[in-house]
Formats: structure tokens, sequence, C-alpha cells
């Protein structure tokens, strides 16, 4: 199922999020899948607490639902970039006024930044120059 990018969904709040990566990692997935993934990898959630939420985020828009199968499958209905993309822009602009280089530099000065990572960032830089 191709996912669609919809303009006037609400942000994801954490949770949602956490839902949602599990699906733009994994694709389409019962809600059974989804919640033995967010055990594995975040904490532990009870089954009916991801259940809930997924049905909310089918109201919401965010998540789409497969009804043809017994198990229902969901996929996420929102792109992953633009999502992303829309939570960073929000992010710097309410935490560093908007200044991308401040984000830079508070990112580089708080983390051990290999020079395998360096080398990406510089070769961006050069293409966004040109």
């Amino acid at each position: 199922m191709k996912t669609i990018k919809k303009e006037n969904n609400p942000e994801p709040t954490k949770s949602e999020l956490e839902i949602l990566q599990v699906l733009w990692q994994h694709g389409p997935s019962t809600v059974r899948a989804v919640n033995d993934i967010l055990n594995e990898q975040k904490r532990e959630v009870q089954y009916t607490s991801t259940l809930k939420l997924m049905q909310i985020m089918v109201e919401k828009e965010l998540l789409s639902r497969d009804e043809s199968q017994m198990k229902h499958v969901y996929s996420a209905a929102v792109e992953e970039q633009s999502t992303k993309g829309h939570l960073l822009d929000r992010f710097v602009d309410t935490m560093y006024n908007g200044s991308a280089s401040s984000l830079m530099m508070q990112l580089l000065g708080n983390k051990k930044t290999s020079k395998k990572e360096l080398d990406v960032i510089r070769e961006l830089l050069k293409k966004m120059d040109k």
C-alpha cells in the first residue's frame, strides 16, 4: 500500500512516532507484530494499549488499516521523510530560534563525531554550495 502525504494530519505523539517508526522500517504489520517489536526495541507495552493507540491513529489518519483478512494489517498513512522534516523544522524553530547552524554546533559539540560522519557532512555541504 502506498503512503500518501497528508498535510492536515495532527503531529504524532511520542508513542505514535514509535509505532510509525516500526511501520516505516518493517512495512505493513499486524498489531501483534508491532507490539512485539516495541517490546523488543523500546519498552514493555501491553498489547491492548498498542491496539487502542493504533485504532486512534487510524482515526487521525496517521495509519491505514486493511480489514480484508481476519488479521487486520496496518500501514503508515504518512510519509516518513515529510513527517520527520516537519517535526525537525518545528524542533529547530522552538529550540534554536530557527537556526540550523546552532543545532549543528550543539550536535557536533555534544557527541563524538567519527571521521566518516564528518566526511559525509563535508560532502553534503559541498553539494549544497553548488
